[in-house]
């Protein structure tokens, strides 16, 4: 297990370096009643008191409900500004103005509420002269378990190297809300939803593939690969012609 109370002093530190090269005001942060943005918020909070929580529903009824409670309370127990944007109309118009010219898919239907909410943080933090976190695990990158350009966007994330097991740790050291904790990681992008019922893996099985190469369960460690292989796209950089490692051969 990692020395929490070292991986805490380095993080604030490392968040409040970022803050002084960069010269921004604050950070802002998508508040989602999960549990990484729940440390997210709390590292950026310790680390400075101009932080921000946006929560943003978008459609589904958790997210209005159970997940939004959740956001509220981590708020309140750590002190941090929070506010709510409804983002279920915006949705709603832009599936209208786009299904006049070609029909959306369920997938791209569900990824953009990531997007909007993304769109969302940096338009507040842009007018607010603040960062915006990015608070993607190390389980969820690996898997590739994320939006382009939705939650996999940000200035910085201080929890990008954590395994899900590791960002539980954490959490039960900075007693962060118990029902943040107990609930089953969901993105909340559709009723019912929840990560591993959608991934037919668990992060336990991720994690121990991360760290030893196998969880000792065949069909699941071929499902961790195709997931992985498929995903490699969106942790390739940037494919911009004519710049190093960009250039199709």
């Amino acid at each position: 297990m990692r020395d929490y109370e070292k991986e805490l002093r380095e993080r604030v530190a490392y968040i409040q370096e970022l803050l002084k090269s960069s010269g921004s005001k604050g950070i802002v942060f998508g508040n989602s009643g999960g549990k990484d943005s729940a440390l997210v918020g709390i590292l950026c909070k310790k680390a400075t008191e101009q932080v921000l929580a946006v929560c943003m529903p978008c459609q589904s009824k958790r997210n209005f409900g159970e997940d939004l409670d959740d956001a509220v309370a981590l708020a309140a127990q750590f002190g941090i500004e929070n506010i709510v944007v409804d983002l279920t109309a915006v949705k709603a118009a832009m599936l209208e103005t786009i299904e006049e010219k070609i029909t959306v898919t369920d997938a791209a239907s569900s990824n953009i509420a990531p997007r909007l909410r993304m769109t969302t943080l940096y338009t507040i933090g842009q007018s607010l002269g603040y960062l915006v976190a990015g608070t993607g695990n190390k389980s969820e990158y690996y898997m590739g378990y994320f939006t382009k350009w939705g939650d996999g966007a940000f200035d910085f994330n201080p929890i990008a190297d954590l395994t899900v097991t590791e960002v539980y740790e954490f959490l039960r050291y900075l007693n962060a809300p118990a029902n943040i904790i107990r609930k089953a990681p969901s993105a909340g992008l559709f009723e019912g939803q929840t990560d591993e019922a959608d991934m037919g893996v668990t992060y336990a099985q991720i994690d121990q593939v991360i760290a030893e190469g196998t969880c000792g369960d065949q069909k699941a460690d071929a499902i961790i690969e195709r997931y992985h292989s498929r995903s490699e796209h969106k942790r390739r950089p940037l494919n911009r012609y004519g710049e190093t490692g960009g250039t199709v051969k």
